[in-house]
């Protein structure tokens, strides 16, 4: 083997690993962040658990990344540690659907239809298929179908390309005599672990294995251990990822790493056990990518079996090498909202939008709170309710500054059209809701200033700010409805009702006026009257702002704020002007 066949061998598996890496990249923008979705509402039923780890990591290419996903998950305490063990079991034996992909180009026959089977057939035909997507498709969603089969194409050339590179080996004295020392069980086992830790991918060190098997030179006894190790090595990216993060993170990473120590020296103790006295004849026999592919599978399919029942039992262990403490149990009592923002998350853009829109509602919800209270200190003030409005704002506050940077970041990311109109609509949002409970603050601070001087609003302007009150309610509660559920038509049933909020102020603000004038109110307690209004009024122009970014995000044409608000006040249009009157008649002054 000469310096261009080394060369050729490492531009193969360059392509291999490219081709995996961009597969799977596809794979996770086409399922738009619902696998992870569907893991992170799983139940704590263990088979159920190892069948949706083997589903998902299937369908995206890589234990690696559901692994890693799962301790993002036990970061973020949206998922228990007993919960996880499954889906890291379930993990494994999806990663092995990689290594049967793989062994198809082990397919020899003369008949045409049975070539057509070879990857190195079809593949090509995948990838300008692929390549055509890419370069004249305008849709997202096709644009990704077109990267996953340019990625299996790249991949089987790339293997394709080694088997090639390699073949030469098999003259190789060295070469052979290396895979005869491999046959030594801890070499080997400790040979694929150091492979695996290297790459990061179980599936490529085994793709690796197949493309070598075209040497002749691997037999399964120098294979098996090595396909042992692979399963070890793969615990490095989840110990790595889990670096800084939670105790009971650390441990998600630990039980990965547990159940893939024990399960293979259980698995191999019993295999060699065995061999020592049926002594398997196929072990000297040379191996082909399919039964490295079986071998793989058996494994981790018997492993998952056998370890699946003692669950709790890794659990502890985890337990008793990262205990428990007091100050850890303080952390998860006081456990805030935020940890959902996991940096783990920012690798499945589509599941960490999701995220920030739960957590969106939520400061969505302590915005009404802040408000609701507010107003509530108008007619009756409470030293604690006036904290509370506070301390709420407060918390708005944090949740814009968390959310906000998160988003950042995620802005950074390669993310599809739909997710980046989510994500400007976000970035949007956290501001309104952010200036309603600045509002609700200073709608506070107007009724403590009441309250401080002992004064009063008369009856009737009291009755008129009861009236504008429930519509200032109406319209946000309305509103955050709109926002949580992406409703469009409800969104549409906004602006009337706005519009009816800004003719109430102008309405009080002519009969303050007249109070004046007749000596019914004092100059002072008009300031704060007016303070009140405008505040209301501000509020009622941040749900406009909400409705129209969700009819926006809902609209696939252009879109113009202004233009949509211009046509839809027009004198013609009797949809609006009827639920206009509606709304007029509904919050009647007194």
């Amino acid at each position: 083997m000469d310096f261009f066949n080394v060369l050729t061998m490492l531009g193969g598996l360059a392509l291999f690993l490219y081709g995996m890496h961009t597969m799977g990249e596809g794979l996770s923008k086409i399922s738009g962040g619902r696998l992870e979705k569907i893991l992170e509402k799983l139940t704590s039923n263990p088979f159920k658990a190892v069948a949706l780890g083997a589903i998902v990591t299937a369908v995206i290419q890589s234990s690696s990344a559901t692994t890693v996903m799962v301790v993002g998950f036990v970061n973020s305490g949206i998922m228990k540690l007993s919960q996880a063990i499954g889906i890291i079991m379930g993990a494994n034996i999806g990663t092995t659907i990689t290594s049967w992909i793989l062994s198809l180009s082990g397919i020899e026959s003369s008949n045409f239809f049975i070539k057509l089977l070879k990857p190195s057939s079809f593949a090509p035909i995948l990838a300008l298929i692929g390549v055509a997507f890419i370069m004249f498709s305008k849709k997202e969603k096709k644009k990704d179908i077109g990267m996953i089969l340019v990625g299996f194409g790249i991949l089987m050339v790339g293997m394709d390309t080694m088997s090639g590179a390699v073949k030469p080996l098999a003259d190789v004295p060295a070469f052979t005599n290396l895979f005869v020392m491999f046959s030594n069980p801890i070499l080997g086992m400790l040979a694929g672990a150091l492979l695996t830790a290297i790459i990061q991918s179980s599936s490529a060190s085994v793709g690796i294995l197949q493309a070598l098997c075209a040497t002749g030179s691997v037999s399964y006894a120098s294979a098996f251990p090595i396909i042992m190790g692979q399963n070890i090595g793969t615990c490095v990216t989840a110990i790595i990822s889990s670096v800084g993060a939670s105790k009971n993170a650390r441990r998600a990473a630990l039980v990965h790493l547990y159940f893939n120590v024990i399960g293979t020296i259980v698995f191999m103790v019993g295999f060699y056990a065995i061999n020592a006295f049926v002594h398997f004849s196929f072990m000297e026999s040379v191996a082909g990518a399919a039964g490295i592919a079986l071998i793989h599978t058996i494994f981790n399919v018997i492993a998952t079996l056998i370890l699946l029942p003692f669950t709790k039992g890794l659990e502890k262990l985890a337990y008793l090498t990262i205990r428990e403490d007091e100050v850890e149990k303080k952390l998860m009592a006081e456990a805030d909202d935020f940890q959902v923002l996991d940096v783990r998350f920012l690798d499945s853009p589509s599941f960490a939008i999701a995220q920030c829109k739960s957590l969106t509602v939520k400061m969505a919800e302590l915005s009404k709170m802040a408000l609701f209270k507010a107003i509530e200190l108008l007619s009756e003030y409470d030293e604690n309710k006036a904290a509370e409005v506070e301390n709420l704002e407060s918390r708005v506050d944090r949740y814009e500054d968390e959310i906000g940077s998160y988003l950042i970041k995620l802005s950074r990311k390669n993310i599809l059209e739909k997710d980046s109109h989510t994500l400007s609509m976000l970035l949007h949002l956290i501001g309104d809701f952010e200036r309603i409970s600045d509002h609700a603050v200073n709608i506070m601070e107007a009724a403590k200033e009441m309250h401080d001087k002992g004064v009063t609003f008369s009856s009737m302007a009291e009755e008129e700010l009861k009236v504008f009150s429930r519509a200032v309610r109406d319209i946000i509660n309305i509103s955050i409805q709109v926002f949580e559920d992406e409703d469009k038509e409800l969104a549409v049933a906004v602006e009337p009702l706005e519009e009816v909020i800004d003719h109430l102020n102008e309405k009080l603000k002519k009969r303050h006026i007249e109070r004046l004038r007749e000596g019914v109110c004092t100059i002072e307690l008009g300031f704060i009257f007016s303070d009140i209004k405008t505040n209301y009024e501000r509020v009622a122009d941040h749900c406009s702002n909400i409705a129209i970014c969700i009819i926006q995000l809902n609209n696939e044409e252009g879109f113009d704020a202004h233009e949509y608000l211009e046509e839809l006040k027009r004198e013609d249009n009797t949809e609006f002007r009827e639920k206009y009157n509606s709304y007029k008649r509904q919050y009647r002054l007194p």
